[in-house]
């Protein structure tokens, strides 16, 4: 009998697209030979992720899950082709299975997907690579986040299934008192305004420095002295920091307060935060299907 090598193993995943442990029985079972292996990935179906690896993933689910103890959390979006997807219980059970694994590790996208898969074939991503070939679509791990406090609370907007939908927010607050439930409000904020920052000080700076350019500009167009011009600069960024910033932001539940004022009040301090909104700067192709058919009718 052939010997099965990682080199040859992964020559045929290269090829294929198949999972780990799926190359290397489709290498058994055809005794090492490349061109039978192929044939026999095709026959059962699982060298189909290969072909559509090139298509746009920008649907699918998030999904946000908070360890027992509430002191962490882990944020994952799974993405497919169509939002039909997001309606299979398979996908769905994988894209909890994903999120749960995320908990187990240091949260970064490399140690997720070189993760184990939940059913001992090879890894997360070689898991993701057979759901393709199983459900037909396109599918990408695209981010996952993990985050660690006293407390760390999460909503999901536009539930498909418990802890999954289309945004997801963790929110990690240190402290005493009723951390969970003030978490879970400023994570329901969070979800509403999208900040860009925790706090001013986390803000990207070349963020700032535009907006600052932009103001300048404007002020500078109104003819006032120079010191009234720093004044008007000044007391227009602190209004943009309103929007952007979350501890600056005025809190949706009572705008009369800042959502730092709200956490203050709670008896805790914030320990960061993370939103995922599905497909989030994705550019998804917009198929002209009446041009597609044409040129099928014309072939």
């Amino acid at each position: 009998m052939a010997q099965i090598t990682a080199a040859l193993v992964k020559g045929l995943r290269d090829r294929t697209g198949a999972g780990m442990m799926d190359a290397k029985k489709a290498l058994v079972e055809s005794d090492g030979d490349m061109e039978a292996a192929v044939d026999w990935l095709r026959a059962k179906g699982l060298s189909k992720a290969a072909k559509k690896s090139g298509r746009t993933a920008a649907d699918g689910l998030v999904a946000a899950v908070v360890a027992e103890d509430g002191k962490s959390g882990a944020l994952v979006e799974l993405n497919a082709e169509t939002d039909f997807v997001a309606r299979n219980e398979m996908f769905q059970k994988a894209v909890s299975d994903v999120a749960t694994i995320a908990l187990g590790t240091d949260g970064s996208l490399e140690a997720v997907s070189g993760a184990p898969s939940p059913d001992g074939e090879g890894t997360v991503a070689d898991m993701i690579t057979r759901l393709v070939a199983t459900i037909g679509e396109n599918m990408t791990l695209r981010r996952t986040a993990k985050i660690s406090a006293d407390s760390v609370a999460s909503y999901i907007h536009g539930a498909e299934a418990p802890g999954m939908g289309k945004i997801g927010v963790l929110v990690a607050l240190n402290g005493s008192g009723d951390l969970a439930e003030a978490g879970r409000k400023v994570a329901m904020h969070v979800a509403a305004t999208s900040p860009a920052s925790a706090t001013v000080a986390d803000l990207d700076q070349a963020l700032v420095e535009r907006e600052r350019q932009i103001l300048t500009d404007q002020a500078t167009q109104s003819g006032k002295p120079a010191n009234v011009i720093e004044k008007m600069i000044e007391g227009r960024l602190k209004k943009f920091y309103k929007e952007v910033v979350l501890v600056e932001q005025p809190f949706v539940m009572d705008p009369d307060k800042t959502v730092g004022k709200f956490i203050e009040d709670s008896g805790a301090e914030l320990a960061g935060f993370q939103i995922f909104k599905l497909g989030d700067g994705i550019e998804k192709a917009e198929d002209d299907f009446a041009a597609e058919v044409a040129s099928l009718t014309n072939s």
